[in-house]
């Protein structure tokens, strides 16, 4: 159960706002954004930032959303896990592998399911999410495969969905 209440699921102001989340959402408000906009300042921030991080970036989007179903499961994020594994599935990746992430520790060293790859990605997703600091070989194994503007997205997706996970369980905000 949600720690604060969330807003109406029919808002209509700020107009603008609403409209532009619910333009990136394919016209409806989730429990997210029904939980951010209880501040617009803030919900309009998040709407832009993560407008770019989902629809702008040259990285791989199999790798970003293998990130981000990463870190959603090592931050107990059950709410974000269930919106970013489908898209991880659309992108290349297998119901096997969903599976697999629900325990990235082990998944990082599955050469069966993941490439060297996802597998360095892994490894940087959970140093990144458990200890902050990276060691240099994981560094060196994620650039190893990745150019510079991909492994700088790389590292930012992981550090954006961290703050989104905090976020959604500090509130305990609901699955849709």
């Amino acid at each position: 159960m949600s720690r604060v209440a969330y807003v109406p699921s029919d808002l209509q102001q700020p107009q603008d706002l609403v409209t532009a989340i619910r333009a990136r959402r394919g016209g409806d408000l989730l429990n997210l954004d029904r939980m951010l906009l209880h501040s617009p300042p803030f919900a309009a921030g998040w709407n832009a930032f993560l407008k770019a991080v989902r629809s702008d970036l040259m990285l791989d989007v199999r790798l970003r959303e293998l990130a981000m179903c990463a870190v959603a499961s090592l931050n107990g994020a059950d709410y974000e896990f269930r919106h970013h594994a489908p898209v991880f599935v659309k992108a290349g990746g297998t119901p096997a592998q969903v599976e697999a992430l629900r325990d990235p520790l082990h998944a990082a060293d599955d050469e069966t399911l993941f490439d060297a790859t996802s597998r360095a990605a892994l490894r940087l997703t959970i140093e990144m999410t458990r200890a902050v600091q990276v060691s240099d070989s994981t560094f060196a194994a994620v650039r190893s495969h990745l150019d510079e503007r991909c492994t700088v997205e790389l590292v930012g997706v992981i550090a954006t969905y961290n703050m989104v996970s905090r976020f959604l369980v500090a509130l305990g905000v609901e699955p849709d």
